[in-house]
């Protein structure tokens, strides 16, 4: 059993920065066919950029930065009438073309058509803040049945990688060890596990400038008062996950912009069959594989397609310098007959975005892989509406410091 505080000394800084990163964000669209509590962008009705826009903001990650794989997000990148183009277009320029969508728009035709255009995954946002038909009224537990609908269609078609994220509320938190424990029981088919922290423009305490002038921030959608928590920590949820699993813990993380000892990005890899989790990934395991992958592919591993997260034996070897991964060894093969079994390689990230300095400052993902481009440049996709309204970030102060 851990202790109750998670020292982010004991595991390994992702290397991700602005030029070289694992992931990029592009938005082709900003209309969406559903609406989600805690969306920070607009659902606009011909939000659509055109296939020549995309390929143009597609050349400014080739640019600027180096990424693996590109998160096709929006709005829903399901509802562009050129979402097979826009694949192909990230497919041609050697990067993971990774769909981001709610689901709803996606047939197991048009997968098959998203699949022979070069697909390398999706990330479906699943959880009980949505207002999705049929399924109103459910917690998280009762949307897992959704879930594994969408990681089947997945596996029925082969070899794409699927992963589910979903927005952790004060009232959902109770329900992220079942849905941990969940993931664990599809393990074969469902290969990332990713919980998004809520956060809300806290205007209590704050105000909010554009050079000397002050904003109203209720222009803006991610704008409210939030009745909610929105502070909660990504070490909240990793001791809520040790209730179910006692020896989870993370191996890796990118820290707060502001606070070198805050989690933003907060990686654990676990090692198991559907039956038994026999370990995790150490901050050496997985320096290894960024290290090691960026040496022969130039650039930082994104997303493992499924025949490699099919191979957890191979990543035992790397047990020679990471301690958790030797402990994975001894856990497994003291049963001889476990020789003959699969062992699979699941991601479960927790991710905390912005916080808000005691003195006003804003604490970003230091090397966010959510970058996206706004008018030529390289921008956060999750303040990109304040780029939208008024060209440039926001600043922050507490209330009583102009007073």
């Amino acid at each position: 059993m851990h202790n109750n505080s998670l020292n982010h000394l004991d595991y390994y800084r992702l290397p991700w920065n602005l030029t070289d990163n694992s992931i990029s964000w592009l938005e082709p669209t900003s209309k969406c066919n559903l609406y989600c509590e805690g969306c920070y962008r607009l659902n606009e009705k011909d939000g659509h950029k055109t296939l020549d826009q995309v390929k143009d903001d597609l050349d400014v990650f080739v640019k600027l930065r180096n990424a693996d794989g590109v998160s096709i997000a929006g709005g829903d990148p399901l509802t562009h009438p050129d979402i097979i183009e826009i694949v192909k277009e990230v497919k041609k320029r050697k990067m993971k073309p990774i769909i981001n969508t709610n689901g709803l728009a996606l047939t197991k035709e048009l997968l098959h058509e998203l699949k022979k255009a070069g697909v390398f995954g999706f990330t479906f946002h699943i959880d009980s803040k949505q207002g999705r038909p049929h399924w109103k009224d459910k917690n998280e537990l009762d949307l897992n049945e959704l879930r594994f609908h969408y990681a089947k269609m997945l596996a029925d078609e082969g070899n794409i990688s699927c992963a589910f994220n979903s927005t952790v509320y004060e009232d959902t938190m109770q329900y992220i060890p079942e849905m941990v424990k969940w993931a664990h029981k599809n393990i074969d088919i469902v290969h990332v596990m990713v919980f998004i922290l809520y956060r809300a423009v806290n205007n209590k305490e704050y105000d909010f400038y554009l050079g000397p002038k002050k904003i109203d921030m209720g222009q803006l959608v991610y704008n409210e008062d939030p009745v909610t928590r929105a502070d909660i920590k990504a070490p909240e949820v990793v001791q809520l996950i040790r209730k179910e699993y006692p020896e989870f813990d993370p191996c890796a993380y990118l820290n707060g912009s502001e606070k070198p000892d805050s989690f933003k990005w907060l990686l654990t890899g676990r090692i198991g069959t559907k039956k038994k989790i026999f370990g995790y990934v150490g901050s050496k395991g997985m320096e290894m594989v960024q290290m090691f992958y960026h040496l022969f592919f130039d650039k930082y591993l994104a997303y493992a397609g499924p025949k490699w997260t099919r191979k957890g034996k191979s990543m035992l070897l790397m047990g020679v310098l990471d301690k958790k991964l030797r402990k994975t060894f001894f856990n497994f093969y003291k049963n001889p007959l476990n020789i003959f079994k699969r062992l699979h390689y699941q991601s479960v990230m927790i991710i905390q975005p912005v916080d808000f300095m005691p003195d006003g400052r804003q604490s970003m993902c230091d090397g966010c892989p959510d970058i996206t481009v706004w008018n030529g440049q390289l921008v956060w996709s999750c303040r990109m509406e304040e780029q939208q309204k008024f060209g440039h970030n926001l600043k922050t102060y507490p209330k009583d410091f102009l007073n």
